[in-house]
């Protein structure tokens, strides 16, 4: 898509269906790709070790995350050692807290000094950012997914808080900032402008990158005739 050259930002794919990560892969538009028990529910995979093994396999050469399931950190420091095992490019996505609201903190810093690589996820305030920018090792790449558009549900601008992170992560060269739950096209150019390395996004939202830049006067025609036409063909009368 031409429309995308102006951007530096990475685009991630957040799902967990596999033969449209392929695709989306093939298409050679993404960075990367990101998963989560969600989408992983949502997709009805079964086994997730052979999930993820035969997506590291299909994917060989760009960074795909893959979360751990337990709530305590000696649990998730297990799978995370077991995951980091699947592929070179497995990146493990570590909640910031678990369910108690307790950090993980000393697991990321532990695991990122070790060498893993790290996907911090769920993180939704400036505080979970300083914690998790001071555990993370300068020498491990590692992702810190800020969910903005969490943040955009609760009436908040996201815009502020996301630039205040980029400036955190800055003294980090290995750490890259990821806007997380993106909601619509706007975020593509939010994220960039607010200095993120990387934003999920998914097939909708992609369907929409021909719009950037779209004359409003021409998109207000545009509109105006869809309105006309399904009145039509539904034969509606007055």
């Amino acid at each position: 898509m031409k429309e995308l050259k102006q951007f530096k930002i990475k685009l991630y794919a957040d799902g967990a269906d596999l033969k449209g990560m392929i695709e989306v892969y093939n298409e050679g538009i993404v960075s990367g790709f990101t998963t989560n028990p969600t989408l992983m529910k949502k997709a009805a995979v079964k086994n997730y070790e052979e999930f993820a093994k035969s997506a590291l396999k299909a994917i060989p050469d760009l960074p795909i995350s893959f979360e751990v399931f337990s709530d305590d950190l000696a649990g998730m420091e297990r799978e995370a050692r077991k995951i980091a095992g699947w592929g070179e490019n497995a990146y493990i996505k570590i909640p910031v807290t678990n369910t108690k609201g307790e950090s993980t903190a000393t697991l990321v810093k532990k695991l990122s000094r070790d060498g893993l690589k790290l996907n911090v996820t769920a993180i939704l305030t400036i505080e979970q950012v300083k914690q998790v920018a001071g555990a993370l090792s300068s020498s491990t790449p590692s992702i810190v997914s800020v969910f903005a558009g969490r943040i955009a549900d609760t009436g908040r601008d996201p815009s502020p808080m996301m630039k205040e992170a980029a400036g955190i992560l800055k003294s980090n060269p290995k750490s890259e900032l990821l806007w997380a739950s993106t909601r619509e096209l706007l975020n593509l150019v939010q994220a960039e402008s607010c200095g993120c390395h990387i934003i999920t996004i998914t097939n909708d939202i992609l369907k929409k990158v021909p719009m950037l830049g779209k004359d409003l006067k021409e998109l207000s025609l545009d509109t105006v005739k869809m309105f006309y036409n399904d009145a039509q063909s539904a034969g509606y009368k007055i």
